[in-house]
């Protein structure tokens, strides 16, 4: 009885496909991201968007390393998502490749795929850079920063000596609590390229042990006071799961320039992927807002440096 009732089943079946196998010709089924919808024969509208694929779609790019800019992140692809392309645009019954949607293609190889190296940009074709503020004086600055980053709606990234961060809890607190992120300078300002191993492993967990206990949050990144380093202090770093990051655009501000030659000076100098020094010092309080703008009028975004560095697009 239960063979029977299988050879019932299998016939039901067998009946179901050649019935789909004679219909089909009479539609155009497309498969897309596990997705099937049903279109007319001649649908002119899809096919002018399975044909953008080949102008619209890019492939993803591995990280790498640089042989001048060292430790480079990896940028997703993108691939047009045809089924939701077509639903966007089936109303006005016509192309319109601002209406095309996109699903992000992921690298084969990430940031975290790499050896030990430093970081001085993000990607070259991201439309993004990045404020860096180090921190180790000019404390009284900060709050004025942080309103203008506030008004700006604008994410830095700000990294902090252990000695100053331990003696201004309360700004630490106030820096986190705003959504910025927040970076390690190392405990003293020493020059980390003079020290030994030890040293330097102590510089680096001695700040990330106070930040942690202030934020609760252990820092990711590492930027070495004065930008010195050498192959050791980026081993060490890496040892400890942090990335050194350096930069591509300096302010100069500690030399106390007018504004507008600062400002002059990155807006001349700025880039996709740039990373922009600051330091909370009277030129940057007072030029900030101006050089956001100014920013922003290039068409880039300003994100914080795990946005920058994080494999979106």
């Amino acid at each position: 009885m239960k063979i029977v009732k299988k050879l019932y089943l299998y016939a039901i079946l067998l009946i179901l496909i050649v019935l789909t196998v004679i219909i089909a010709p009479k539609n155009n089924f497309l498969f897309n991201n596990s997705a099937i919808f049903v279109t007319k024969d001649g649908d002119k509208l899809l096919e002018e968007i399975k044909a953008s694929t080949k102008e619209y779609n890019e492939e993803p790019q591995d990280a790498y390393i640089d042989r001048v800019w060292k430790k480079t992140p990896a940028r997703n692809g993108r691939k047009v998502n045809i089924k939701k392309s077509y639903d966007n645009m089936k109303k006005q019954g016509s192309f319109d490749a601002s209406m095309l949607v996109f699903d992000e293609v992921k690298p084969s190889v990430s940031l975290k795929d790499l050896p030990a190296s430093p970081i001085y940009r993000g990607h070259p074709e991201k439309e993004m850079v990045s404020l860096l503020i180090n921190v180790s004086w000019g404390t009284e600055y900060i709050p004025g920063i942080l309103k203008i980053l506030k008004n700006e709606n604008v994410k830095a990234t700000f990294f902090i000596e252990g000695k100053w961060a331990k003696e201004n809890k309360d700004i630490v607190k106030m820096i986190h609590e705003e959504n910025h992120v927040i970076g390690n300078h190392g405990y003293n300002h020493p020059d980390m390229a003079e020290m030994s191993s030890n040293e330097i492993r102590e510089q680096i967990e001695q700040t990330n042990d106070i930040i942690e206990a202030i934020i609760d949050v252990k820092p990711k990144w590492f930027a070495p006071p004065s930008g010195s380093f050498n192959e050791n202090v980026v081993n060490i770093a890496h040892e400890l799961d942090m990335e050194t990051i350096l930069w591509t655009v300096d302010t100069i501000d500690w030399k106390n320039p007018s504004v507008s030659v600062m400002i002059n000076r990155v807006i001349n100098n700025i880039h996709p992927g740039a990373t922009i020094l600051m330091h909370p010092t009277e030129p940057v309080a007072q030029g900030l807002a101006p050089l956001i703008q100014e920013i922003k009028q290039k068409d880039l975004s300003i994100g914080t440096i795990e946005s920058l560095l994080n494999e979106n697009r």
